[in-house]
């Protein structure tokens, strides 16, 4: 790896795009527009980071994977779904060179491929609730201007969870149970975000309402890392999903599903990244520690301390990587920083007959540890480090939130972050507000304890609601 410099992250689109290159994580020259091609490191991140989401999942969800292809019967089904994907599908037509008689089309998401099942899966009160989610790929024709992880045509890496309940309820109880799935996993992550209840007209095409997170980016803009969508009976009317209940009678079920994409990797690799490269948490980093040998002198004896170093390392699980390479050892240290690992051991003979060694952290803090405590050493710098991170993003974030009173004041503030005005809740005062500052209504803060009634800045009714707004990736 050459020592060429990335732009400033202040340049975000053009470090973006560079660090995914220099730091190996997707490969965008893939001969189809907006498919890409994961290197082995990127993938190594990507199957670290659904792994946790697999963790918090698995405990009351269950693994399934449902096929590609929909026929256009069922896919057809659900009117206001169709609507909000009609533009965005990929059809497949032909078998070989022969007409299908019924086309099919490839998931852009898959609740026409899974409802018709759980109508099959679902008799009885005694079958809820069913909680099942899949990880898979996805298709969407993306008209848009295409970016690598953010907007993209195939969806390598799409995490969607469908559930079942015998009532309404029930079903927005898990709502909130995916947002606590979803604020875990994000936190573990050290990604801050904002909550908001998308507006009726942004809401998931079929959904009774639709709650998301969403990240500020270097830019200013935001970028949605995850939704949940309460359903309702919308879904099981039009396939059919009932259950009978304890007193013998057939009730329609209700559901949810909720969703994160690869969307996740490009906020982390976004709100960490730095003008060195890529910034990971201790969790899902591919390499946790690195060792370097500073090898001038002495070089067996270093390099068997350093082996030893690895074994002792992986004997606790930790994943470490030696660079025993011919180059300078400030190449090295430029490598492993592009590559965002979270400390770096350095040693050399002096250290070793000093009993020490040097512990380097990717935010730039070095000490000098015992050899015989070294393990603890890491372990206590590996969670002082998350703690960093997360603080500094959460720092970030809060800094690019702004009350605003005026449309014009809005209008300045998401130029660079996302404006928080009152809101009466009408979608025509919506719509104006959208159009007077030119962003986007994001929604309405969910869980905000934030209360104090002010004036809509459209209208002029008072009313304790407000909105989020900001230009949106």
């Amino acid at each position: 790896m050459t020592e060429a410099k990335l732009p400033g992250k202040e340049n975000f689109s053009e470090w973006y795009h560079e660090l995914l290159k220099a730091g190996e994580i997707i490969d965008v020259r893939y001969p189809v527009k907006g498919m890409c091609v994961w290197y082995p490191f990127g993938f190594a991140l990507r199957r670290n980071v659904y792994d946790l989401m697999r963790e918090l999942l698995d405990p009351d969800h269950q693994e399934t994977q449902f096929p590609l292809l929909i026929p256009e019967t069922e896919f057809m089904k659900e009117a206001e779904h169709i609507k909000g994907f009609e533009d965005e599908v990929y059809w497949v037509t032909h078998g070989g060179t022969s007409p299908l008689e019924i086309k099919l089309a490839l998931r852009p998401t898959s609740e026409t491929a899974i409802y018709p099942i759980f109508k099959l899966w679902v008799r009885s009160h005694a079958d809820l609730p069913l909680k099942i989610y899949q990880i898979v790929n996805t298709f969407r024709y993306e008209t848009k201007h295409t970016r690598p992880l953010i907007r993209l045509r195939e969806i390598t890496s799409f995490k969607e969870a469908h559930t079942v309940h015998a009532t309404w309820d029930e079903a927005a109880e898990q709502v909130e149970a995916a947002l606590n799935i979803y604020a875990e996993f994000y936190r573990r992550l050290a990604i801050p975000f904002l909550f908001a209840r998308r507006p009726s007209w942004d809401k998931f095409p079929g959904s009774d309402y639709s709650i998301a997170l969403d990240t500020v980016m270097p830019d200013g803009r935001t970028l949605q890392i995850g939704t949940a969508h309460l359903l309702g009976t919308n879904f099981a009317t039009t396939y059919g999903i009932t259950f009978e209940n304890e007193g013998g009678e057939q009730e329609f079920a209700n559901q949810t599903c909720y969703g994160v994409s690869e969307r996740c990797i490009a906020a982390l690799i976004s709100v960490h990244g730095d003008d060195k490269g890529l910034v990971l948490p201790w969790s899902v980093a591919p390499v946790q520690v690195v060792i370097v040998p500073i090898l001038f002198k002495d070089k067996e004896r270093t390099l068997e301390v350093s082996r030893e170093i690895k074994a002792r390392l992986a004997a606790a699980g930790i994943r470490a990587a030696i660079d025993e390479s011919d180059e300078r050892p400030g190449a090295k240290f430029y490598k492993w920083e592009m590559k965002g690992v979270p400390i770096r051991i350095e040693i050399g003979p002096r250290d070793i007959e000093n009993g020490v060694a040097v512990l380097a952290r990717r935010d730039g803090k070095k000490l000098t540890v015992p050899l015989d405590g070294l393990l603890a050493s890491i372990e206590e710098e590996a969670a002082d480090l998350q703690e960093a991170m997360l603080a500094r993003a959460q720092a970030f974030l809060a800094s690019k939130v702004k009350d605003c009173e005026t449309a014009e004041e809005a209008r300045v503030q998401t130029a660079a972050g996302v404006a928080r005005v009152a809101w009466c809740g009408s979608e025509e005062c919506g719509h104006r507000i959208e159009e007077e500052v030119g962003a986007a209504v994001l929604g309405e803060p969910w869980r905000s304890s934030e209360k104090g009634e002010r004036s809509c800045i459209v209208c002029g009714a008072r009313t304790e609601k407000c909105a989020l707004l900001a230009r949106q990736y």
